[in-house]
């Protein structure tokens, strides 16, 4: 991005702060995508009843009500205090705290399983999350995260971002850069970051399935709505430019249109391992 260094001090709180501002876009567009992946993220974990649960990066918190309607004691964090406040309404009685995957404030061995939804795209150092769950998981205990795979496999960001790289449009010099957002699609480095925390039997699975939407205009709404990346590059660009991703944009996803709507592809990671 840019082709600077990544700021990972400078990112966290851009998406700290961002983040909070994008509660009720990321609710309306994002859940019902998202949630797809969470009876496969919590198998991988071995979520059951009596699981001892951090759900990290837990947004409005649908991870950690999962959690709990398995059985487990869960406790969901956030760094953003805008997503903890909307977690706790969606699901009083669950636990939600303000908190850093980076810094988790509990003791070594203190969680049977941690989960990520998605987590690991959102901080500027992912080493450091999972050295953070590999510390606090007892023996035995799992770390599972999902993560989206390239734009190839997964269309539904995919004809966003085509869109962008093909008119040219370059991120914006107020966006502090942050680690590659589809770093993690390979399977390699997934197991890469979770071996070097330590963690064995690591496995990383695909997760393929169709998501519709109900046209063009409620993805570029819900894609600008509901991001903090994407929309800040889109919306930095000058009026033209804005034109004709928008036009680029309109062009690729046809080719995902139905008489029901658009049907996209969509592909994640989940990569899980053991704290030995």
């Amino acid at each position: 991005m840019n082709g600077k260094a990544v700021d990972a001090d400078a990112f966290d709180r851009f998406e700290a702060a961002s983040w909070g501002r994008r509660t009720d876009g990321y609710e309306q567009f994002f859940v019902s995508l998202t949630s797809r992946t969470i009876t496969p993220l919590l198998d991988a974990a071995g979520v059951g009843p009596g699981t001892r649960v951090l759900d990290i990066a837990s947004g409005p918190g649908h991870v950690a009500a999962a959690c709990a309607a398995r059985g487990a004691s869960v406790t969901g964090l956030d760094i953003a205090p805008e997503m903890v406040a909307l977690a706790g309404r969606r699901h009083p009685g669950i636990r939600f705290e303000r908190a850093d995957a980076q810094r988790l404030p509990f003791p070594e061995a203190s969680a049977d399983a941690v989960v990520g939804n998605f987590a690991i795209l959102h901080v500027g150092r992912p080493e450091l999350v999972a050295g953070e769950a590999a510390r606090v998981l007892a023996p035995g205990g799992t770390l599972a995260l999902s993560t989206w795979d390239v734009p190839a496999r997964c269309r539904l960001l995919g004809v966003f971002l085509d869109a962008i790289g093909e008119v040219g449009a370059v991120p914006p010099p107020d966006v502090p850069v942050g680690p590659p957002f589809f770093r993690f699609a390979d399977d390699d480095e997934c197991t890469r970051l979770l071996t070097g925390a330590g963690l064995t039997g690591v496995g990383v699975q695909t997760i393929t399935f169709g998501h519709r939407v109900g046209t063009a205009a409620e993805l570029w709404e819900g894609m600008i709505g509901g991001t903090v990346r994407t929309r800040a590059l889109v919306l930095s660009q000058p009026d033209d430019v804005q034109g004709r991703i928008r036009g680029a944009f309109e062009r690729i996803t046809a080719e995902y249109a139905t008489p029901d709507g658009l049907d996209l592809p969509v592909s994640v990671k989940i990569v899980s391992g053991v704290r030995p």
